[in-house]
């Protein structure tokens, strides 16, 4: 097993970040009210689809004018006197409105297959830069963020922002050009009437600001609660043996229910202001186009203006209050849609705590595996003191290194200073006389191959679960790796290469787990190979098969080995014993036994209890 350090540094990750771990969209500032300003973070994203966007927007004019054109032969017909007309006048007013609805109907199905697209096309690329960047960040950053969230923002986020762009954004595009035509139309109609419209328009517009703003921070509220129980869900689905071993179904079942509860009463107070956000504005349409018609109508009796212009004007004040009425409605779905945006460009605005240099030194094409650690010092951020304090390891080319230790010791931190995971407070950690800093983190990674102590078996075939360490690496290759591991002997029976694992290896042992893990390493050969007690999963027959196949697997490769059961590395070329973050002692283990010191007492207390 590990140094028992993971425990202990996972909670020192959790004092980062202003000393608390937040998840769930639990962020100190999440009840600010929000504006639309996150939307315009996504401009970079809108730049890429120019072309589509505007012909999106081409279409979505033209079928804006056209909604409005219908008025003009509703005015000619209006404007006729049906007792004294032939049938030819009238004629041409409803076939010039069944040729408008039809060019309508044509432009109108443009407009929604490219916005349609273009909202897809922005979720994707998205979606695909958030997964990216998440990708490139650093441990510290996921013990901030639970899993659960992450996921969340990556579906239910960017989704509501694919809706947004593709429908929601169209129809509030749509409404606003017809609600600007239909008011210049309507001042050619009747300038009056429209002059009195301008003057009760504040009166209406700021009770829907007010509401609007309630609308869009109960929005935030409901987004953050799904998350919450996405998060709760996630983690509990990924240690169900854990749950069912301990009994606690129906515990953890309680807490997402609790989540799924406060989520939906988040959800119920949205709802609620938004029917009062609905019923307003339906009144205030209502009321307004029927207070412009009896003015109309009184205008028409006192001979001001025609029938057909009376017409036109209702139809205009139709579509312009309508298209008002639709804007203010949306305006809560814009709200949601920058919510999101913002959790999105969150993640995107994050800069990984280890990243290339400006101008990275290239790694060369052969590495021989020489590997220092000069003088290290680290302490996690937050954390009450340093967890490493002036290591210096040096492991030769082809030489097994075993670090020992109690639990809290610093072994994981080494192996996550090696892995560059971290970059050291003071002093280096040197492969073949280069610096990990001047490195590109992944080149330098490249060089190194890792088991970790529970190592994850992705779903999927044995085959891609192997090629995960070198995705180039041949079938061949994958078996021979496989038998030096000793996992061909189980796998073999069940498909060989094509044998189903299952979700996350569910459907085999711990120990034919970690043997895949093992080939995984393998396959890889890279200069340095990393064990984090990657034996501590087999029985003990395995365990001596394993342990002979890694002692051939290093020949020629500089390999670290993390160990609690001493009888694994009582061969190591060197084995450093380390305390409180210190090297205390090194040597191998006879010469460590004789000195009487950490090494010896562990070495007791083990083999006499064996």
């Amino acid at each position: 097993m590990s140094d028992g350090s993971t425990a202990g540094e996972s909670a020192q990750f959790d004092r980062t970040a202003g000393g608390q771990r937040w998840g769930g969209g639990a962020r100190p500032d999440r009840g600010k009210a929000r504006s639309l300003k996150p939307l315009l973070g996504l401009l970079p994203y809108v730049k890429r689809q120019k072309t589509v966007a505007g012909a999106a927007i081409f279409f979505l004019v033209i079928a804006a004018a056209l909604n409005l054109a219908i008025t003009w032969p509703a005015r000619y017909l209006g404007n006729l006197d049906f007792n004294h007309v032939d049938a030819a006048a009238v004629n041409r007013g409803f076939i010039a409105i069944i040729v408008i609805a039809l060019a309508l109907g044509v432009f109108s199905a443009s407009r929604f297959y490219f916005f349609s697209r273009f909202g897809e096309r922005l979720a994707a690329d998205l979606r695909g830069d958030v997964y990216a960047r998440l990708m490139s960040l650093s441990p510290t950053y996921f013990s901030k963020l639970r899993t659960g969230e992450a996921v969340s923002r990556l579906t239910a986020d960017i989704t509501l922002l694919e809706t947004f762009f593709g429908s929601t954004f169209s129809m509030a595009v749509r409404s606003t050009v017809t609600s600007l035509g239909a008011l210049i139309l309507m001042f050619v109609a009747s300038w009056q009437l429209s002059l009195l419209l301008f003057i009760l328009a504040p009166i209406l517009i700021l009770p829907l600001m007010s509401i609007g703003r309630r609308v869009r921070k109960l929005s935030v509220q409901a987004q953050d609660r799904i998350a919450a129980a996405a998060a709760e869900a996630t983690e509990t689905l990924d240690a169900i043996d854990l749950v069912q071993a301990y009994g606690m179904e129906k515990q953890r079942e309680h807490r997402f229910r609790d989540a799924v509860e406060a989520s939906f009463r988040a959800a119920l107070a949205r709802i609620n202001a938004r029917a009062l956000l609905t019923g307003f504005i339906i009144a205030l349409m209502f009321g307004g186009v029927t207070g412009i018609v009896w003015l109309g109508a009184l205008g028409v009796m006192s001979g001001q203006m025609t029938a057909g212009a009376f017409i036109q004007f209702v139809l205009l004040a139709i579509f312009g209050v309508g298209g008002f009425a639709t804007v203010a409605e949306v305006f809560g779905d814009a709200m949601r849609a920058s919510g999101a945006a913002e959790r999105a460009i969150e993640i995107l605005e994050q800069t990984p705590d280890i990243a290339a240099p400006e101008n990275p030194r290239p790694m060369p094409a052969i590495v021989s595996g020489d590997l220092r650690l000069d003088n290290l010092s680290f302490s996690y951020p937050g954390a009450d003191g340093p967890s490493l304090r002036s290591v210096s390891i040096h492991a030769r080319p082809g030489e097994l290194v075993a670090l020992v230790g109690p639990s809290g010791a610093g072994k994981s931190t080494v192996f996550r200073m090696l892995l560059r995971f971290f970059d050291p407070d003071e002093g280096a950690v040197l492969l073949d006389g280069m610096d990990a800093r001047e490195v590109d983190p992944a080149e330098w990674r490249a060089r190194f191959s890792y088991v970790p102590q529970e190592a994850p078996i992705f779903s999927g075939d044995a085959y891609d679960n192997v090629r995960f360490g070198r995705q180039d690496a041949s079938e061949e290759e994958a078996r021979e790796a496989l038998r030096k591991s000793e996992a061909w002997q189980f796998l073999e029976p069940r498909g060989g290469l094509a044998a189903e694992v299952g979700s996350k290896g569910r459907s085999i042992s711990g120990g034919e787990r970690q043997r895949i893990a093992i080939a995984r390493a393998l396959v890889r050969g890279a200069p340095v190979m990393l064990l984090d007690e990657a034996t501590s999963a087999l029985d003990a027959n395995n365990e001596r098969l394993v342990q002979k196949a890694l002692e051939q697997a290093s020949e020629g490769r500089t390999t670290l080995v993390i160990a609690h059961r001493l009888a694994t590395v009582r061969r190591a070329s060197r084995i450093v014993v380390m305390d409180e973050g210190r090297v205390m002692e090194e040597g191998d283990h006879e010469s460590l036994v004789r000195a009487g010191g950490l090494y010896a007492k562990l070495a007791e207390l083990q083999f006499t209890s064996a």
